[in-house]
């Protein structure tokens, strides 16, 4: 099943979606009863901002295309386990997350463990440094995407996805320390871009 990215359409075939936003459990049961017109809308509603979410993972535009079509195909190939979803939405942005990860890991692009003394070394951050998020929001965005995957991963997961540490450690097989003294690290490497733009003069 190949889907596109599309704007959301009005669809011919069922008037009630055309007269009132349908429920996603609503829809899951077209899709389950095999109407096509419930596969459509899902998609169109989520598909963007699933997107964004693998984009900010996997930088290369169509990679994060393939994800997105991967993820949707299986969702949509295993309507069984929605049955208990309360979030449509958030279980299918889990499985592209966790997709997007995987296909880093492919990449060779590893997830690993600070030491204890890297741990200490990182005790002296200072707390002012998130005033560079007083600043543009773009140069904020331009220096993520300047950072290494591993760094950029978790300030995405943390700042975009709202995951807590606990979450983002379980999912890339960390400890919450790590997540959190990788989080400080990462902050402290866009401040510096930020300066280096004279933010701080």
């Amino acid at each position: 099943m190949l889907l596109r990215l599309t704007d959301e359409q009005p669809l011919k075939h069922d008037l009630k979606l055309r007269n009132h936003k349908i429920s996603d459990q609503e829809l899951i049961a077209m899709c389950r009863s095999g109407k096509d017109s419930g596969f459509t809308e899902l998609y169109n509603r989520y598909a963007r901002g699933i997107y964004n979410s693998i984009s900010r993972i996997v930088a290369h535009t169509g990679e994060a295309e393939d994800i997105l079509q991967d993820t949707f195909f299986t969702v949509f190939s295993e309507l069984d386990k929605l049955a208990g979803v309360l979030s449509f939405e958030g279980w299918v942005r889990r499985i592209a997350i966790n997709r997007s990860i995987s296909h880093l890991r492919k990449q060779k692009i590893q997830f690993s463990d600070v030491s204890e003394l890297e741990i200490a070394a990182e005790a002296g951050y200072d707390p002012s440094d998130d005033e560079i998020f007083d600043c543009k929001v773009e140069d904020i965005k331009r220096g993520i995407e300047e950072l290494s995957p591993g760094y950029k991963t978790i300030v995405n997961l943390y700042l975009f996805e709202k995951m807590n540490q606990e979450e983002i450690a379980l999912m890339l097989g960390l400890s919450p320390v790590t997540v959190r003294t990788q989080y400080h690290r990462a902050k402290k490497r866009i401040l510096l871009s930020l300066k280096d733009k004279l933010y701080y003069e």
